[in-house]
């Protein structure tokens, strides 16, 4: 059975920095691309960032782009999203998603096979 499982969420204070990983079991996730959404209170879910499956080609929100860092490890099956200079409006439950086939997740979410339960980020202003 696939798995993904977020950690690393928590309550930090606007400026602060926190770490999101996301560990896959059930499969080898080379094959897969890899990636973080987020749906904050009353929203609707948005993509936050993508990486192909060597870990060379990235993909941001333009909100976060030089704020947050993704970055994985195939070795480990996991995927990490760091995240700096967080912003109240970065408030949201953060998801792992993962897919094949694509060089990229697409930010409308269509393609992915698996979620994470998700990890929530709270930004205090």
């Amino acid at each position: 059975q696939v798995q993904l499982v977020e950690s690393g969420g928590g309550l930090v204070q606007a400026g602060g920095s926190l770490r999101l990983s996301c560990a896959a079991s059930g499969r080898t996730f080379s094959s897969y691309v890899m990636g973080w959404f987020r749906q904050a209170p009353g929203k609707e879910r948005e993509f936050v960032a993508a990486i192909n499956l060597s870990g060379s080609i990235t993909n941001y929100l333009s909100s976060v782009k030089g704020r947050f860092t993704i970055s994985r490890n195939n070795a480990k099956n996991t995927v990490s999203l760091q995240m700096h200079s967080l912003k109240p409006e970065d408030t949201a439950v953060y998801y792992c998603a993962v897919a094949r086939g694509l060089l990229l997740l697409r930010p409308s979410g269509y393609g992915v096979e698996y979620w994470g339960k998700g990890a929530l980020v709270t930004v205090s202003s």
